[in-house]
């Protein structure tokens, strides 16, 4: 199927919609107000409001779709390199949260 036609319907488990309100808050809230930034300011922004709307499929745009798929993607490269260079309490942290930023990646947004 080509990218093009491709749907972007998307059904998250509650635990799921929680990781990613905290994720789309936390991106909002440091890029907003920046002129450089306005594109990724808006895609998580509209992913925010339909996140929180309480639609069972979630309906996100392309634009938000690749948004969200470069940060988790970005987010695991960081974190994972961040887990070789600290002692094992921060390793164990890391840890869990690279599994859920995978397994929400590998489970909707890898192509």
């Amino acid at each position: 199927m080509a990218k093009g036609f491709r749907n972007y319907n998307f059904e998250f488990d509650k635990t799921e919609k929680k990781f990613l309100v905290s994720l789309c808050n936390k991106v909002v809230k440091e890029v907003q107000g920046k002129k450089d930034y306005y594109k990724i300011e808006r895609a998580f922004a509209g992913m925010l409001e339909k996140l929180n709307s309480g639609e069972d499929p979630v309906k996100l745009t392309k634009d938000e779709y690749i948004q969200m798929s470069l940060n988790l993607r970005e987010n695991i490269k960081f974190m994972n390199n961040k887990m070789k260079n600290t002692w094992f309490l921060m390793r164990w942290i890391y840890k869990s949260m690279v599994m859920q930023y995978s397994n929400i990646y590998e489970k909707h947004f890898s192509d």
